[in-house]
C-alpha cells in the first residue's frame, strides 16, 4: 500500500512536463547534464545541525561580547517568589481571567492585588533580555549578509539573472552547477534550523506567520529542486535575502541604543522591502512563472503547486508590509521608530513593563 501511495504521489504526469519521466532527469541520465539529485535534500538536515552549533558558538564568543561592549546589559528581572499553585496556573494559562485570579486569591488567602503582582513579575521574568535578542538578530543579519553576497557572486555570470525567460530554456534538462548546489543546500539548512530553533528562541507576535513562511520556503525550495526548477528558485532566494539584512541591522542598532542609526537603516529596509517583496517579486518572478513560463514549457500540474506557494509567500509579504507601514506611521508621529515587526515578545506587554 505504501508503495502504491508513493508511486501515485510522485506520478511524473503531476510533477514533470508531458512526455518526461523521472528516469529522464535522474542523475547520470544524460552525460551532458547534471540534474538535481533528490536524495541530496537530506544534506540540509545535517547542515542545519552544523549551523545551529555555529550559531551558539558565535552568540557566546562573538555576538554577546560585542553586545556587552556596546553597553547592552543582560538585564535579568527580579524573579517571582516560588509558589507552586500560581506557577501551575501561570503555565496552564498565561492570561488569567478575573474570576481565576479571584479563585487563586481565595485559595492562597491572598489579596487579588498580590496575585496580580506575582503574575506580573512572572511575565516579566519570561521576557528575554536585550542581549539575547541582540545575539539572535546578529546571527540572522550575518547569515543574510553572507547568503545575499554569495548569491550575487554565484548568479552574476548566470544568464537567467539577466534574462528570466532563460530559466525555462531546455527545461527540465538543465545542469545544477556546484555553486548553485551549495546555495540551495545552505539556504535549506538555514530555514530548517529556523523551524527548529523558533520554538526555543524569543517568542514573537508573528510566530505562526513566520513558521508558515519557513515551511512554505522549504516546500518551495524542495519542490523546485526535485523538479529541477533551480534557476527560478535561485532568483527567489536572492530577492528575499536583500531587505532582511537591513531589518536585522536596524534591530541591532535599536538594541544597542543607536536610535538615529536605527531609523535610517529601517528607512532603507522599508524602501527595499516594498521594492523587492511587493514590486519585483510579483511583477518579475510571479508574472514570469504564471504567464511567461507556460508559453515556453508545456503546462503540467506542478506549475499550480509552484505558483500557489509563491502566492502564499506574497500574501505573507502583504501582511508584513501592513505591519511595517504601521510602524512607519508610528515613527512619523513620535519622531523615531518605536519597534519593528518582530521585536516584541508575545508573552510580554508594555503594560506589564510599566507597572
Amino acid at each position: 500500500m505504501f508503495s502504491e501511495i508513493y508511486e501515485a504521489f510522485w506520478n511524473p504526469v503531476v510533477w514533470l512536463p508531458p512526455n518526461t519521466t523521472w528516469a529522464d532527469i535522474a542523475p547520470g541520465a544524460n552525460p551532458d547534464v547534471e540534474h538535481a539529485n533528490s536524495r541530496h535534500l537530506l544534506v540540509p538536515l545535517g547542515l542545519a545541525g552544523v549551523l545551529f552549533i555555529l550559531r551558539c558558538t558565535l552568540e557566546k564568543y562573538w555576538f554577546s561580547p560585542v553586545g556587552i561592549s556596546l553597553g547592552i546589559k543582560s538585564n535579568r528581572p527580579k524573579k517571582a517568589p516560588s509558589n507552586p499553585v500560581l506557577e501551575k496556573a501561570y503555565i496552564s494559562t498565561r492570561k488569567l481571567k478575573h474570576k481565576q485570579v479571584q479563585g487563586l486569591a481565595k485559595q492562597l488567602d491572598w489579596s487579588e492585588r498580590q496575585v496580580e503582582r506575582w503574575l506580573r513579575l512572572r511575565r516579566i521574568q519570561d521576557k528575554p533580555s536585550t542581549l539575547i535578542k541582540f545575539c539572535e538578530t546578529s546571527w540572522r543579519c550575518l547569515y543574510y549578509t553572507f547568503s545575499f553576497t554569495y548569491g550575487c557572486i554565484v548568479l552574476w555570470d548566470k544568464e537567467w539573472l539577466w534574462d528570466i525567460q532563460k530559466c525555462w530554456r531546455d527545461y527540465p534538462h538543465q545542469s545544477v552547477s556546484t555553486d548553485i548546489w551549495w546555495y540551495y543546500m545552505f539556504s535549506l539548512a538555514f530555514y530548517w534550523a529556523l523551524c527548529f530553533s523558533q520554538f526555543f528562541d524569543v517568542m514573537h507576535k508573528d510566530f505562526w506567520q513566520m513558521f508558515v513562511h519557513h515551511l512554505a520556503t522549504i516546500a518551495l525550495m524542495s519542490f523546485s529542486w526535485v523538479c529541477n526548477m533551480t534557476r527560478i528558485g535561485s532568483l527567489v532566494l536572492l530577492l528575499h535575502d536583500c531587505a532582511d539584512i537591513f531589518l536585522e541591522a536596524a534591530k541591532m542598532a535599536k538594541y544597542a541604543g543607536y536610535q538615529k542609526l536605527c531609523d535610517a537603516v529601517f528607512a532603507v529596509f522599508t524602501l527595499l522591502w516594498i521594492i523587492t517583496r511587493i514590486g519585483i517579486f510579483p511583477m518579475w518572478i510571479i508574472k514570469n512563472t504564471m504567464f511567461d513560463a507556460p508559453k515556453i514549457v508545456p503546462m503540467f500540474f506542478a506549475y499550480y503547486i509552484f505558483n500557489s506557494l509563491l502566492v502564499l509567500l506574497l500574501c505573507l509579504h502583504i501582511f508584513w508590509t501592513y505591519l511595517i507601514l504601521r510602524i512607519v506611521q508610528t515613527a512619523l508621529n513620535s519622531g523615531q521608530m518605536e519597534g519593528d515587526i518582530r521585536s516584541s515578545s508575545s508573552n510580554y506587554s508594555e503594560d506589564d513593563a510599566s507597572q
